[in-house]
């Protein structure tokens, strides 16, 4: 699991924003939050523009180097912060896995190139290394790997290169830590399909549908959500299946749909083919939802106990202990990022209002 995340330098963030998923308090309520005594769902607040969908976009950063998994085109166009000193962003990633830790750090310039790296394994240099420079200390990764041939020149990135040309065990850290990031997934329900990671393309966003019994499945799903139409699935004269809406006269799905219909069946889509997800982060979840629609898909998602989600949202009808809790809730300001919890010196309990407490400015301190 992801255990603390750091960036600076990126798009809006000049100096350090970060999430300790370790910062958790003994509430007794909404257990289901927190796993393996980290932060495990979690909502982000935040004025229009202050930089909640990059911080998904950072937090999904290590996806383009690590793994062959998708990167929507487009959406980490102007890379660098405009207003840092540096010529460089940087991020800092902290893994827990049962007893290890997992400390890579890592920095790219403006065309996304790795310029430095550092990883620490439980409190020990595994290596560091200078791409400018083109020197390092790499003396962890051959006591790791005394076999491995060392052709760094050739590779863009030497943690995906001992990895993948290092026989380890499937338990070992490394291991678990690519594994997380191969499953990771990033989406925004504003856009039709557009995705960062778990898959390399879906190219069955259309017809996934049409498999087993998932078509009731979606039909009831949009019935509990308010939508009283059924659906049907038919042939077109080009020989493909399609989705109707089974009216009268039926309506081919997305064309017709309304945009919160079609967010539904996005989420719906990769709640269901996005089996052992490790880290999910859903921007602006809820765009298009009525708020009561907003709290059932925050209940679905707490059930995924061994997934981290984390959640962008304006809905302050959300923010209540009946849902989730205080060091669950976050909001993001021009240069910090901070639970509820740790935002007011109010002991916060399971009886405080806390959209009554954010609407009047409680947290801005």
């Amino acid at each position: 699991m992801l255990k603390l995340f750091e960036v600076s330098g990126f798009k809006n963030f000049k100096d350090t924003v970060r999430l300790d998923f370790s910062d958790i308090r003994d509430y007794k309520f909404n257990p289901q939050c927190i796993t393996n005594g980290l932060i495990g769902k979690a909502i982000i607040y935040g004025k229009n523009s202050i930089g909640k969908s990059n911080f998904g976009l950072a937090v999904f950063d290590i996806v383009s180097h690590l793994s062959t998994k998708n990167v929507g085109p487009n959406l980490y166009d102007y890379y660098l912060n405009v207003a840092t000193l540096d010529d460089y962003a940087s991020f800092h990633y902290v893994f827990q896995f049962d007893n290890n830790l997992i400390d890579y750090r890592y920095r790219k310039d403006e065309k996304q190139s790795l310029l430095y790296e550092r990883l620490d394994l439980d409190g020990a240099l595994l290596y560091e290394y200078d791409y400018s420079k083109n020197r390092g200390n790499t003396q962890g990764i051959e006591r790791l790997a005394p076999t491995l041939n060392w052709a760094f020149q050739d590779t863009d990135c030497i943690l995906k290169y001992v990895i993948n040309n290092t026989v380890l065990e499937d338990s070992h850290p490394l291991r678990q830590m690519m594994r997380f990031v191969n499953n990771m997934l990033w989406f925004r329900s504003l856009d039709e399909n557009r995705y960062i990671g778990f898959k390399n393309k879906s190219s069955d966003y259309y017809d996934f549908i049409f498999e087993d019994n998932l078509l009731k499945e979606l039909e009831g799903f949009l019935h509990n959500a308010g939508i009283e139409e059924n659906l049907t699935i038919k042939t077109d004269v080009d020989g493909k299946k399609r989705l109707y809406l089974d009216t009268e006269t039926p309506l081919p799905f997305f064309k017709v749909a309304s945009n919160g219909t079609k967010a539904l069946y996005t989420f719906f889509y990769w709640y269901k083919t996005s089996t052992d997800v490790s880290f999910m982060f859903i921007d602006e979840f809820d765009a298009f939802y009525h708020f009561e629609l907003a709290e059932s898909i925050v209940q679905v998602l707490e059930k995924m106990g061994n997934t981290q989600v984390i959640l962008t949202s304006h809905n302050t009808n959300l923010l209540t202990n009946r849902i989730m809790r205080p060091d669950c809730y976050f909001i993001l300001t021009k240069d910090k990022l901070t639970s509820l919890a740790n935002a007011t010196s109010r002991e916060l309990r399971e009886g405080h209002n806390l959209e009554k407490l954010y609407m009047s400015g409680e947290f801005n301190g």
